[in-house]
């Protein structure tokens, strides 16, 4: 029922097989090319990261010009918090148009939604009233949410099937290096541009130092708005589409519903955030739900290096040193995914995270002593690096190339938002673990951990044990097996591809086919 385990009758070399399955090999190109569309369909997450990231130091900006008007309210936790609601519901539903819409077309949309809302963000306002812009803001940044989630299904999954251009061999990297590397970078950039206006602004403008951060955030989706004015469909999608059939849900439920169900948890492990509200200044580090406790350990670190007048230079420097720790494992990851596979590279990644980490919670008695805070930031920059390389690489290529290409964009969007719902879970979860610690410091920091490297091994278990091989060409010939299934399950493969629809009347899509022929005309000689 699951598809676990099923074995191929025939031994055939995959391309062969998919190539004949699923119509003319596609054309060798140069290059460039084949890039640019790999490029311009992913690198939207650059967004993601820039704007996730950014909101924590806008928070703290706000705080420092506000004080407990801000502070003491519920707009400081939504401000930071809500965006993730929106990228859950434009996940859900941009994968849906994804699949039965466009894919050029809902990258446009949604990077229309980003490029217009985060400029009503960083203008938000409400008659020189702080609460109401408080207000606004929230909104606004819902709003962008949506766009962030549209960016998920649309871009990964145009990304995963123009990749497959690329020259077999480098396709994972340059999946990985235009999707997740990109979230990494947004990540650090949207840390550091708040140290330069802060920098600009001497520490003390603050109006000008959130608004300018926020609104520079709309520089990087317009230029790639541009850039997707010349987008087409990819080729696989053109060949496989089911926007001209009725999606036959049942027997994609039967053929993927226990895969969907293993890349989900995972994404929900891994990708569940937090918000660490220290020294007052309330930054915004997000961490997986498998890595919180590493993420709660930065707050020592940070306490270590400055106290809590420090000025917005410094709180924005140490947020950017941070976030370079994520870099080195996200490039190097690139390539070993190419070398081992994303599964294989997945569940190294994470087991390395959980040596790592049972380490630094044995000995975190000993690390939180502020004179080893280097040995500590390094260890803890090695512990970033290793999810990077595992998870936060190959999750998202994962969920892209798991599926046939008629059902992607939703596959994608189901798996992508339920991780993101973890978020929230996380957020309440680990409060009451940390509580279990009582009045013990250390192990107030080392339950959490325990509970996160187990965790970190479980989700190993389930990508070793119940995920399948992803090679170079699993997208082509992830297509062909789908549609050798649903051939034998009766329905009609001649509806797939961008074409014109032919009716039907069932979800089987048996046709309703004219009794009637056009007549021959013969000519007599």
């Amino acid at each position: 029922m699951f598809n676990f385990g099923r074995k191929k009758p025939v031994e055939e070399d995959p391309v062969t097989q998919a190539d004949t399955e699923t119509g003319p090999a596609i054309d060798q190109k140069p290059f460039w090319e084949v890039i640019w569309p790999v490029l311009a369909c992913g690198a939207g997450l650059f967004s993601d990261g820039y704007v996730n990231n950014v909101i924590g130091s806008v928070s703290t900006v706000l705080g420092y010009e506000y004080g407990t008007l801000y502070t003491s309210s519920t707009a400081k936790s939504n401000v930071s918090a809500i965006a993730f609601a929106g990228t859950v519901v434009g996940q859900l539903v941009f994968g849906f148009l994804a699949d039965r819409w466009s894919r050029t077309g809902s990258l446009l949309v949604s990077t229309v939604i980003l490029i217009l809302f985060t400029a009503l963000a960083a203008g938000s306002y409400w008659h020189g009233d702080p609460v109401g812009m408080f207000g606004m803001l929230t909104a606004w940044r819902f709003f962008v949410g949506i766009g962030i989630g549209g960016e998920y299904p649309a871009g990964s999954v145009s990304c995963a099937e123009s990749s497959g251009e690329l020259k077999s061999g480098t396709r994972n990297r340059w999946f990985i290096l235009f999707t997740n590397t990109m979230i990494d970078w947004g990540f650090v950039i949207g840390a550091f541009v708040p140290y330069v206006v802060a920098a600009a602004a001497s520490n003390i403008y603050y109006g000008t130092i959130w608004r300018t951060s926020l609104g520079i955030g709309v520089v990087f989706p317009l230029i790639l708005f541009v850039l997707r004015l010349r987008l087409k469909e990819p080729e696989e999608f053109s060949r496989n589409s089911m926007k001209n059939a009725k999606t036959p849900y049942s027997l994609v439920l039967k053929y993927y519903g226990f895969r969907l169900a293993i890349v989900s948890l995972i994404w929900f492990i891994y990708d569940a955030s937090i918000s660490l509200d220290t020294l007052k200044h309330n930054i915004l580090i997000v961490h997986q739900f498998s890595t919180y406790a590493f993420g709660i350990f930065s707050s020592p670190m940070l306490a270590s290096i400055y106290n809590d007048d420090a000025p917005l230079t410094t709180v924005f420097g140490w947020n950017t040193v941070i976030n370079l720790f994520y870099i080195p494992g996200t490039i190097i990851g690139a390539f070993v995914s190419d070398r081992f596979g994303p599964r294989y590279t997945l569940v190294g990644g994470v087991l390395a995270q959980a040596i790592v980490g049972f380490i630094m919670a044995g000995c975190y008695s000993k690390l939180a002593q502020p004179q080893y805070v280097g040995a500590f930031a390094v260890v803890y920059g090695i512990f970033l690096s290793l999810g990077e390389l595992g998870p936060g690489n190959n999750i998202g290529l994962l969920a892209a190339k798991t599926c046939a290409t008629g059902v992607r964009g939703q596959y994608y969007g189901i798996a992508a938002a339920i991780g993101k719902i973890g978020a929230f879970v996380g957020t309440y979860v680990f409060p009451y673990i940390i509580a279990a610690g009582g009045d013990d410091s250390t192990k107030q920091y080392q339950y959490p951990f325990y509970v996160s490297a187990c965790l970190c091994i479980f989700s190993a278990c389930l990508a070793l044990f119940f995920l399948p091989h992803i090679g170079q060409d699993t997208i082509t010939k992830e297509d062909a097996d789908f549609r050798a299934y649903l051939e034998s399950q009766g329905w009609d493969t001649s509806q797939l591809g961008l074409k014109q629809p032919i009716a039907s009347d069932s979800e089987q899509g048996e046709h309703v086919r004219a009794s009637k022929e056009e007549p021959v005309l013969e000519t007599k000689t």
